[in-house]
């Protein structure tokens, strides 16, 4: 019976190591993380009287919030490694080639460019 046990051990943590990091393209918009997590920039472009997405990301981040990649499709937020990266990007819909570390929650962008 040990063995099965260690034996399912192992593969349970494996897997879980296997899941930690995916590499890849990831698809979204470059958004401030506080309008991220809300999936729109709508209630603070009301609050700050922004008037494009642009400028919300960019008011955002000089208020101290961080970058990162938000995708509508799925409703995921990647947090950004490197915010000077994508800030010539922000607001718009972007392709991120890079990969996600799930177990750091950090999204480590390699390239960077509009998509269509």
């Amino acid at each position: 019976m040990k063995p099965l046990l260690v034996l399912s051990l192992l593969l349970t943590a494996g897997c879980t190591g296997f899941a930690a990091s995916k590499s890849g393209t990831f698809t979204g918009e470059i958004m401030d993380r506080a309008c991220a997590k809300m999936g729109s920039h709508e209630n603070m472009m009301q609050a700050e009287g922004a008037k494009s997405a642009k400028e919300c990301t960019l008011a955002c981040i000089k208020n101290g919030d961080k970058f990162a990649l938000f995708d509508s499709s799925t409703k995921k937020v990647y947090p950004i490694d490197d915010d000077k990266k994508v800030q010539a990007f922000a607001g718009q819909r972007v392709q991120i080639s890079g990969s996600y570390d799930d177990k750091a929650d950090v999204l480590r962008v390699d390239s960077i460019a509009a998509a269509h």
